[in-house]
């Protein structure tokens, strides 16, 4: 229990902040590494960066001047400052989407100890004019299990503050606190900071739906192009032509097509969304009236040669292996020259061709 005289705790919490700092340094390290351990080994939870600060004392003793200090007082109740700080130790999650914010306090709330839940999305959400700093905000200490182990010792009974957030989010709470004068200026200025936030919230939400918009898209291009490769594959079967023409065969190249695609032929391997985006963007600069029944061909018809091209190019005494794109480079090219020229650079090519003239297709070691 304090004194209660604003002058002498604040001076007390100096004193405590400096005497604990190295403590408070330590436990923040360990609070940060296990947060980061959860949240990115569990689940499937894009998050963007973890991080981790000891607050400043001048912070606390401004918050607490704000919050407690006017109603301690008047109620003459005594008080330590350090009492009413939960905050001295702070992490931060930023991550992608909004809805991953609840995936975050749940996948917390299983193994830390919640002392209390500050929701500013629903604060502000359940307001008809209001924008601005949306985020959530976990009380937390470690649980009974983790206060128990001897690493954890020193510090079993310190409480942190966990903030989640989405990227969006957390951009707008630093720009935020870079406006000047928000409070105590004209109506004028109030809105364009207003229009400036719910620009920010809307981000949000379209970037969530564009997401949802992908996954949909994507699940929509399987299904057809699986229906399109079990038609070929009937009609293999039973002699009959599959035809090029009409319907979904004309369908245009896209990420979406191409990923569909070259899973089909490398099921084994992962395609990164940034690379699929750009080396489709990539064949169809070089061919724009390609479609992805032509694609698919060009593929199907050259795969098995190149890929005895790469049993012995990774037979020979070179660094590395061909993977996926480069083996899909060398069908592009292999299939239709004139167009997909440029995928190979010139070394490449030389040794392609030069492999190409020893092992002609008839040859049984081609």
């Amino acid at each position: 229990m304090g004194s209660g005289d604003f002058e002498t705790e604040k001076a007390a919490f100096r004193a405590f902040h400096d005497r604990h700092l190295r403590q408070l340094e330590e436990a923040k390290n360990a609070f940060s590494a296990l947060v980061r351990a959860l949240v990115m080994h569990e689940g499937q939870i894009a998050v963007s960066k973890v991080e981790g600060r000891i607050k400043d004392p001048e912070e606390c003793i401004n918050k607490f001047d704000l919050k407690y200090r006017a109603e301690l007082e008047r109620n003459g109740t005594a008080y330590a400052i350090r009492d009413h700080v939960t905050d001295l130790i702070g992490l931060r999650i930023v991550c992608l989407y909004e809805d991953d914010i609840e995936k975050l306090r749940d996948q917390l709330a299983s193994h830390f100890e919640v002392i209390e839940v500050t929701d500013k999305i629903a604060s502000l959400e359940n307001t008809e004019s209001s924008f601005g700093y949306k985020g959530l905000h976990l009380d937390l200490r470690l649980g009974a299990d983790r206060r128990a182990l001897p690493e954890h010792r020193a510090y079993a009974d310190l409480q942190f503050e966990v903030q989640i957030r989405t990227i969006i989010q957390d951009s707008w709470s630093v720009l935020d606190h870079k406006i000047k004068y928000k409070k105590s200026i004209p109506n004028h200025l109030k809105r364009r900071i207003n229009t400036l936030a719910a620009l920010f919230e809307l981000a949000d939400r379209e970037f969530r739906e564009i997401r949802d918009a992908t996954e949909e898209e994507l699940a929509r291009v399987a299904s057809e192009v699986a229906a399109e490769f079990a038609g070929e594959d009937q009609a293999e079967a039973t002699g009959a032509k599959t035809g090029t023409g009409g319907g979904r065969k004309n369908v245009a190249l896209d990420a979406f097509a191409f990923l569909r695609i070259a899973r089909h032929f490398f099921r084994n391997e992962e395609f990164e969304p940034q690379k699929v985006d750009q080396f489709t963007e990539r064949i169809v600069s070089l061919d724009p009236d390609i479609t992805r029944s032509r694609f698919n061909t060009l593929l199907k018809s050259t795969l098995s040669r190149v890929r005895r091209y790469q049993a012995h190019f990774e037979s020979q005494d070179r660094a590395g292996r061909l993977n996926p794109f480069t083996l899909i480079r060398h069908c592009l090219f292999l299939g239709d020259p004139a167009h997909f020229v440029g995928l190979l650079t010139n070394s490449a090519r030389t040794n392609f061709e030069a492999w190409l003239a020893a092992n002609p297709v008839g040859d049984t070691n081609a």
